[in-house]
């Protein structure tokens, strides 16, 4: 069983007394690749470092989280410009709009994820999209960039059959995490309507940790219970699950 974790922040606080535990812990369980989404140049010497420190486990991301869109925008932009020249990622991520907790920079938000979009184009990355409480704006925003070839996940998906529909319309997939296990999601319901070809799985550690674990920091290892419980919903094997969503990954990020 090879499981791939297509979101995971282990490079955070969160984990710095027991990474190396945590990386194994992950093994263990048939995780085999964590990728790491970007936020902004707080964390881009910490996420690039624990690349480096396990380079065949953990696949590092760029861009700017649109909940760090802030006054200085434009210098954060840049910062990610200049490392898409530097070196190789597996994508542009984790961008998008987030209106949940404030909506003060609702245009920079706007104009920093279609930058980082464009730019995922010119250089052939797919990208990692957030969004809350943004759903509709965030498909019409992605809508002529898809349009032009581009590709990615729509990380930590729990909408219903109708939005799933829009994003595998655009040639995006779905990033399936801890959510699909809590009751009172729906997020089971949906899932049913839709084919393993078009989800990948995540955990979106340190947050969002499936049961039985819910309440306590999650963590790769936990991947293992997400898909388990996929499994479960589409009434077909783990060993399905975990080949069809892995494949999917590979094949979006090149990490074949």
């Amino acid at each position: 069983m090879i499981l791939i974790d297509t979101h995971a922040h282990l490079y955070s606080e969160e984990f710095n007394n027991d990474i190396q535990q945590t990386i194994f812990r992950a093994k263990e369980n048939g995780v085999k690749k964590i990728f790491l989404p970007a936020i902004d140049t707080t964390t881009h010497n910490a996420m690039i470092q624990l690349e480096e420190t396990y380079p065949d486990e953990c696949f590092a991301m760029m861009g700017l989280h649109p909940c760090y869109v802030k006054e200085n925008v434009e210098e954060e932009l840049a910062v990610v410009q200049q490392w898409l020249t530097k070196r190789k990622f597996v994508a542009i991520g984790e961008i998008g709009l987030d209106f949940y907790w404030d909506t003060t920079f609702t245009q920079q938000q706007y104009k920093a994820f279609e930058m980082q979009m464009q730019w995922a184009l010119d250089v052939q990355l797919p990208i990692v999209i957030h969004t809350r409480n943004a759903m509709t704006e965030t498909i019409e925003t992605v809508t002529p960039f898809a349009k032009k070839g581009l590709k990615g996940i729509f990380h930590c998906f729990g909408e219903n059959y109708e939005t799933a529909k829009q994003i595998i319309d655009l040639g995006f997939l779905l990033g399936i995490g801890g959510v699909v296990t809590y009751k009172k999601s729906g997020l089971a319901d949906t899932l049913k309507e839709i084919p393993l070809e078009h989800i990948v799985l995540e955990t979106d550690a340190p947050y969002l940790t499936p049961v039985p674990f819910r309440g306590k920091r999650n963590e790769s290892s936990y991947l293992k219970l997400i898909a388990e419980k996929v499994a479960e919903i589409k009434n077909v094997s783990v060993e399905e699950v975990t080949a069809i969503t892995s494949k999917n990954a590979n094949r979006l990020f090149k990490t074949n």
